[in-house]
């Protein structure tokens, strides 16, 4: 459907039981290599029926990938000719505001990759182009939410079975990053996830971040490894180790500690085989295998709210929020002490 069609509440697409939910990937790189393929041989009542990639090589991939789908070079000419029902957007993150807007003026179901945009200047002016509609259409893709483990221990912190969760240590940790990744990218890239899922956890909003660099790591350009604190508006305290040069793996743990014992989600399941003196076990090298279910139920789960007419997972407003936390994490790599999160008051619309 194109932008002269639709309404600004996505009516046209209520007849989902009848065909699959029309999806335009935008990004074929990695993480939108990725999600052609899920949706593809994965998913549910979703169809890719464009790649809208500049890269011819990436762009051919994808529509390889996706049998039956075109290629783009712009969303302006998805929404004009390949009758969409939804968007994915999977390029970096100073390339979604572009697509966001035309997505929203198009009434399209949105699944928008972290974060939702760049700084809180540009994702207050996405809150204020959907809200024009008669309902959230964006759901932004802080993909911790659908873990099974993480959602294992909200549920542990809800129902209070160890009494009060005290404070949470969690690491954060990659491989390697390419030689394009800058210190700021730190927080904006990686704690970024820490920002959502943390109070999503801790069910409170960050009050205030403080970072504090560990001793450099010599491969590294900039100040990394670093310690990311979080000071929630509750009491609970969450420390974050980022560290984007470990060299043995990708892993993302967290340790919760409560009024009457500790919980742990993270370590990596599988063989562990202990010969000639030594324990020897894999680890994940990437996000997408070490997150790969998580993924899955978020891009199920988003597809059947779009049927009816809602999103399920974090909204804009979720994404604004954590802009705003960004760039306080960024403000504390520069100074010493905590810095202020900036507060705003959430629109009913969100509610």
């Amino acid at each position: 459907m194109s932008s002269t069609t639709v309404t600004p509440a996505g009516a046209a697409r209520r007849d989902a039981d009848a065909r699959d939910l029309r999806v335009a990937v935008v990004g074929a790189g990695m993480m939108g290599a990725d999600h052609i393929n899920r949706i593809t041989n994965r998913i549910r009542g979703a169809a890719v029926v464009a790649v809208v990639e500049p890269d011819e090589g990436r762009a051919a991939a994808g529509v390889a990938a996706a049998p039956g789908s075109v290629a783009r070079t712009r969303i302006e000419e998805a929404i004009d000719r390949d009758d969409l029902d939804a968007v994915l957007i999977a390029t970096p993150g100073f390339l979604h505001e572009p697509v966001l807007l035309p997505a929203l003026e198009a009434g399209l179901e949105i699944l928008c990759e972290k974060p939702l945009t760049q700084d809180s200047d540009s994702s207050a002016r996405i809150l204020e182009v959907e809200q024009r509609l008669d309902r959230p259409h964006i759901q932004v893709g802080f993909m911790r939410r659908f873990d099974p483990q993480y959602r294992e221990l909200r549920n542990l912190v809800e129902t209070s079975d160890l009494g009060a969760l005290l404070g949470l240590h969690c690491v954060h940790r990659n491989p390697s990053v390419a030689s394009s990744y800058t210190e700021a990218m730190l927080i904006t890239d990686s704690v970024v996830h820490e920002f959502d899922v943390v109070p999503w956890l801790a069910g409170s909003d960050i009050a205030s971040v403080e970072v504090k660099p560990l001793r450099r790591n010599s491969v590294s350009a900039f100040a990394d490894p670093a310690l990311v604190l979080l000071q929630l508006e509750n009491g609970v305290l969450a420390d974050v180790e980022i560290n984007v040069n470990v060299g043995f793996g990708y892993q993302v743990k967290t340790e919760a500690v409560f009024e009457h014992g500790i919980a742990e989600i993270g370590r990596t399941a599988g063989l562990t085989a202990w010969r000639d003196g030594h324990v020897v076990t894999a680890e994940h090298m990437s996000f997408t295998t070490r997150f790969a279910p998580a993924y899955d139920e978020q891009i199920q789960r988003w597809v059947d709210a779009a049927a009816r007419g809602t999103i399920d997972g974090p909204s804009a407003w979720d994404g604004y929020r954590v802009a705003l936390a960004c760039e306080a994490g960024v403000a504390a790599q520069h100074t010493t002490g905590p810095v202020d999160v900036a507060t705003a008051a959430k629109p009913d619309f969100y509610a």
